[in-house]
């Protein structure tokens, strides 16, 4: 008799009764239902998200795949944290970083689980060089001025890379999923340009000023709308050009381009607009394989005229008076004003702060991602700007390369310039190892893109967001696939 009572009472076995698993159904609905009508009223919303959260949890158990495929979907259309609270202080994505954070965590209990990672990957020398870069980032951010700052920056290194590289390469050992991930970024992407072109109509206004309001929240920068734009309009432009596709997904291909083209074109990013141009210089160059020697021979002649004109061309820029402008000749003549124009002024002053602070801390610097709070003393009176501030807070090196050097040191920046190098090397191998006209097309459009990234970054620095570190880790998550992959293996017929 007790131990029927105690048969009943267990309550294993109550569960597996259906009648109480109902029950159970509609009692945590109920209570769901109430609690967050009640936090309503008090115009509280966080419990909204616990539907989407536990949703989320499935998916990363059973359809970890999916996970990753919406997550590049949502890169595009990701937004700050501010834009839903303004008591936080935290530069995060939304919906994206969380989940990203997440994914690594599964990512990394993966790796116990299964006692390590692809080992022809971890060899490759794309990997080991990012490898390296985070374990000095991780050095350098316990030597950290502020090392809570620094650990942060680590943090968010890590699940961009843990994703978007790493969880990246893996997938993208199918050639097909190098479509998707291309496609799956470029259809939301090209569907923010037109959100953005129509807040330019609605405006009345297609000019310099209005460019980086109408791409907020999106971008917090038109800067970044235009590097991003600048990294797959190549892309899409070899999918017109170059792709096995049928007519019909040509004439996408086609329409992408054409809207990605008109976003670069609102966005008034001057650098992107001229690194397009230089991309399309090396496209030239692979295209008719000119020689790595006579590339090297290329710079080295540029070089020197440099140092022998240099002091005439400065002279010419310093009497450019030219200042930003809605009118697309002159805003491209503005390029090379270092005289008035108050961008390119403070970017100069970024700059100079950056070699100031590298010199203070050449070895280890003062710590990742610290360099926005420190700058401001680095500030000479006669380099500050109308855009300048006291406080130094007005974001970051503005440099991909600068930033670590003043941050992390010599070795740091050495290794982002080293990172650089080896990108482009493999690119160019990648592409010229196949003879599939889609996986040539995807390695040399894919390295294109990487190139006007690269460029662009001499005067920006975005692999804090993920919307830049989707691109250029997928990017190189590609081309690593694509070297290690043998011509022809694995090759799928095009849909």
């Amino acid at each position: 008799m007790l131990s029927k009572i105690a048969t009943i009472l267990n309550p294993f076995n109550l569960l597996n009764d259906k009648r109480v698993q109902v029950g159970l159904v509609y009692l945590v609905s109920l209570a769901f239902v109430l609690a967050n009508s009640y936090l309503i009223t008090k115009d509280q919303y966080a419990l909204l998200a616990l539907p989407v959260g536990l949703l989320i949890i499935l998916i990363a158990i059973y359809r970890f795949e999916w996970l990753f495929w919406m997550v590049v979907f949502f890169v595009p259309l990701s937004v700050p944290l501010k834009e839903f609270t303004s008591g936080l202080d935290v530069n995060m994505f939304l919906p994206t970083e969380p989940i990203l954070a997440g994914m690594m965590v599964i990512f990394l209990l993966r790796l116990a689980v299964d006692g390590g990672y692809n080992g022809a990957v971890m060899r490759h020398p794309i990997t080991r060089i990012i490898l390296l870069q985070v374990t000095w980032i991780v050095i350098t951010a316990i030597l950290s001025t502020m090392p809570v700052v620094s650990f942060k920056y680590l943090l968010s290194r890590l699940w961009f890379l843990s994703v978007f590289y790493f969880i990246a390469v893996e997938f993208f050992k199918n050639p097909q999923n190098i479509r998707r991930f291309l496609w799956i970024f470029m259809i939301p992407l090209a569907g923010i340009v037109v959100v953005i072109t129509l807040k330019h109509a609605s405006l009345g206004l297609f000019d310099q000023k209005a460019s980086s309001f109408a791409a907020d929240p999106f971008f917090n920068d038109h800067t970044l709308y235009g590097a991003i734009l600048s990294m797959f309009i190549p892309v899409a432009a070899g999918y017109v050009i170059k792709s096995p596709f049928k007519f019909w997904m040509k004439a996408v291909s086609f329409i992408v381009l054409a809207i990605l083209l008109t976003g670069l074109l609102f966005s008034y990013s001057r650098a992107a607009w001229v690194s397009v141009v230089v991309g399309l210089g090396a496209y030239l160059i692979i295209l008719f394989k000119v020689s790595g020697k006579t590339v090297l021979l290329g710079f080295a002649i540029l070089g020197a005229l440099f140092l022998m004109f240099g002091k005439t061309v400065l002279m010419k820029m310093e009497g450019n008076n030219q200042d930003s402008s809605n009118n697309l000749g002159q805003h491209i003549q503005s390029i090379s004003n270092i005289s008035t124009d108050a961008s390119n002024l403070e970017r100069l002053n970024r700059w100079s702060c950056a070699i100031r602070m590298f010199e203070e801390k050449p070895v280890f610097g003062f710590g990742p991602g610290t360099y926005m709070f420190q700058y401001a003393p680095y500030q000479k009176a006669s380099q500050r700007t109308i855009i300048s501030t006291n406080a130094g807070d007005g974001g970051n090196a503005h440099s991909e390369y600068l930033g670590p050097l003043s941050e992390q040191g010599l070795f740091g920046g050495l290794l982002m310039l080293v990172l650089v190098i080896a990108s482009i090397v493999i690119g160019v191998r990648a592409y010229h190892k196949h003879t599939d006209p889609e996986l040539k097309m995807i390695a040399v459009t894919v390295l294109v893109g990487l190139i006007t990234y690269f460029l662009h970054v001499t005067m920006n620095n975005f692999l804090d967001t993920d919307k830049a570190s989707a691109g250029v880790w997928g990017f190189m998550a590609i081309l690593v696939a694509l070297d290690m992959k043998k011509p022809d293996q694995g090759k799928e017929p095009v849909t």
